[in-house]
């Protein structure tokens, strides 16, 4: 009787158990855990039947487009995972949330255009992540963070990718492999290798890389070129396929003991398509830089900008900065911005800033100089006799935000915004009392979304100044600082008159406006498409009317026709007659021609509208 139970039993949850494979999907019971093979299955979403048992998942060469988050809801015993050469262009954000036993995840031959922040959230235990042969151009800085401690193997080969997040990369500890080749990727920090002391392969082939910074790493571990035949204690590195710009800066990487892999130099051309191993290290040169464009005196006026330009060459190309007249690094700041290109700009004149300024280019082989003089004039002094305020903390080289906060005039202070709409805000303020000799005021904005500052500066007499190009439904930060010549120090410094915060009006009233149009256009196309619908119905009755009237023509005028008149006592033609009379048989009940029309019109005959003879015709 047991048996039979057990047996019964087993025949109900067969099928149950059954149904839960996927339609053409292979299953394997490997107790306690399932491996579901859905491989060349031609499926266009993952499978909704899946055992939540399963430890392994294989969907390759599939036609998937999309994971979302219900796919993989609660398969915590998941391990493997397997989405291979698929056409997957869409990863929803936390669609692994659930997958925290997962170790390896397989996402290439997809067409995954970038990986956001929160696409990979949710894989503590990750260790293989592949994803290579997608198009990605952008890696979010914190998609690796659930993992960067336990990831072993990372491959993001055959991409487009110019940038990495170094600084997760840095943190992958734990990393055996770090495959980066078939990338557009230019430039590599320094350093960036030092703490991944567990790396044992490093591919960077096929980039745009014309230099390779040294790092830690490389000098204490031997560095091979193939993973064929090396300790393991050893680095495999191959940087093959890149335009390797040979001088100083890779010699380096040149004295390192290690087989010869084919790499070739790109650059100088004297060594182009010499292979790397192969040129001499006296070879690997570089050229101290000169200066070989930069201004030589520029004069503004106080308050206005100025552009100091200056052009290094060099092997490499040097790097220039700036050194103010007392001799200081300037960097930038509020009032200074200085360019790649070598350009220094200040974005407000002072007196106090004219001076020598001096154009520094530097590369791995020395550095060279050259000075640039500026020439600021001053506005006219404003002669009160009043003595200035003490200065505040900080002149305009800081921000809108750190002058309010560092000043002990309250928000709101002696600032008012007024007038306010999707685009413009009228600024009012109210001079510090005593009033110093106040050369200009500045008005500093910028938006809470947006850490950019502008820059506004206005004529002392002025008390209000009105603020255009404004975002609409924005919030903003605006200081307005009274800028003056402090008779102790000589120095230029600045007081801040107050600040204020204020949202410019959203697009509702613009809206609006648009709406009244569009309602105004809609007006005058429903009463234009009125009137030609009634000339157009007119035209109809008119054509209608003439077809009634020629209808009405036609058939009199068949009548005419067919009218024949035969006078002085003719006989009608005989076909006539002859028709007639058969028409006379057959019809006995005819109406006999009246008496008026046998007296007094004997001599005529007409025949009726069907042909037949009859009647008379005067």
């Amino acid at each position: 009787m047991e048996r039979l139970l057990l047996y019964a039993l087993a025949l109900c949850l067969g099928p149950s158990r059954a149904q839960l494979c996927p339609p053409r999907c292979t299953c394997q019971n490997l107790s306690p855990s399932l491996a579901v093979l859905c491989a060349r299955a031609g499926l266009l979403f993952v499978p909704g039947l899946l055992d939540r048992r399963t430890a392994e998942l294989r969907l390759t060469d599939n036609f998937i487009a999309a994971v979302r988050r219900r796919d993989f809801a609660n398969m915590t015993r998941l391990v493997h995972l397997t989405l291979s050469r698929n056409a997957i262009r869409q990863l929803v954000p936390f669609a692994f949330a659930d997958l925290r036993g997962l170790r390896a995840l397989h996402l290439n031959g997809n067409r995954l255009p970038a990986i956001g922040a929160q696409q990979l959230r949710g894989l503590p235990n990750l260790r293989h992540l592949i994803l290579g042969n997608n198009q990605l151009q952008v890696v979010a800085p914190g998609a690796f963070d659930d993992f960067a401690g336990t990831l072993e193997d990372l491959d993001l080969s055959y991409n487009n990718l110019a940038r990495l997040p170094w600084e997760t990369i840095r943190r992958l500890s734990n990393v055996n492999s770090l495959s980066l080749d078939h990338n557009l990727i230019t430039h590599v920090p320094q350093g960036v290798f030092a703490d991944l002391h567990k790396l044992a392969r490093l591919d960077m082939t096929s980039n745009r890389l014309k230099k390779i910074p040294p790092d830690p790493l490389f000098l204490h571990l031997p560095v091979y070129a193939k993973s064929k035949g090396s300790p393991l204690s050893s680095l495999v590195l191959s940087f093959g396929g890149n335009p390797l710009h040979c001088n100083c800066e890779l010699l380096w990487l040149r004295r390192l003991a290690r087989e010869d892999d084919l790499e070739t130099c790109a650059s100088p051309p004297e060594l182009l398509g010499k292979y790397f191993w192969s040129v001499p290290e006296e070879e690997f040169v570089c050229q101290l830089p000169v200066i070989t464009h930069h201004t030589g005196r520029l004069g503004v006026t106080e308050g206005q900008a100025a552009t100091l330009r200056c052009r290094g060459a060099g092997d490499p190309e040097p790097v220039v900065h700036w050194l103010s007249p007392e001799g200081k690094l300037v960097a930038n700041g509020s009032r200074t911005l200085a360019y790649e290109n070598g350009s220094l700009e200040i974005l407000v004149a002072t007196v106090q800033d004219a001076g020598a300024f001096t154009c520094v280019a530097s590369n791995a082989a020395g550095e060279a100089s050259a000075s640039v003089e500026l020439q600021v004039s001053p506005l006219p002094q404003l002669a009160n006799g009043t003595q200035p305020p003490v200065p505040g903390p900080s002149d305009i080289l800081t921000s809108a935000k750190a002058g309010a906060s560092g000043s002990t005039t309250p928000r709101d202070a002696g600032v008012l915004a007024s007038e306010l709409s999707a685009s413009s805000a009228l600024i009012r303020w109210v001079p510090p009392r005593p009033g110093p000799s106040v050369r200009m005021y500045q008005i500093q904005y910028n938006s809470s979304s947006d850490e950019t500052l502008v820059y506004r500066m206005i004529p002392p007499p002025s008390r209000a100044f009105l603020v255009k190009d404004l975002a609409a439904g924005r919030a903003y930060d605006l200081c307005v600082l009274a800028v003056y010549d402090d008779g102790v120090t000589a120095l230029t410094a600045t007081r801040v008159v107050g600040c204020v915060q204020f949202t410019t009006e959203g697009e509702m009233a613009q809206c609006h406006a648009l709406h009244t149009q569009f309602l105004g256009g809609t007006m005058i196309i429903i009463i234009g498409g009125i009137i030609v619908a009634s000339v157009l119905v007119f035209i109809i009755i008119l054509m209608i009317r003439y077809k009634v009237h020629s209808g009405h023509e036609g058939p009199k005028k068949a009548k005419v026709s067919n009218v024949y008149s035969q006078t002085n006592g003719g006989q009608p033609p005989a076909s006539r007659a002859q028709d007639g009379a058969d028409d006379r048989a057959r019809e006995p009940n005819r109406v006999a021609p009246s008496k008026d029309c046998e007296k007094g019109l004997a001599g005529g005959w007409m025949e009726w509208t069907d042909g037949r003879m009859g009647g008379c015709v005067g």
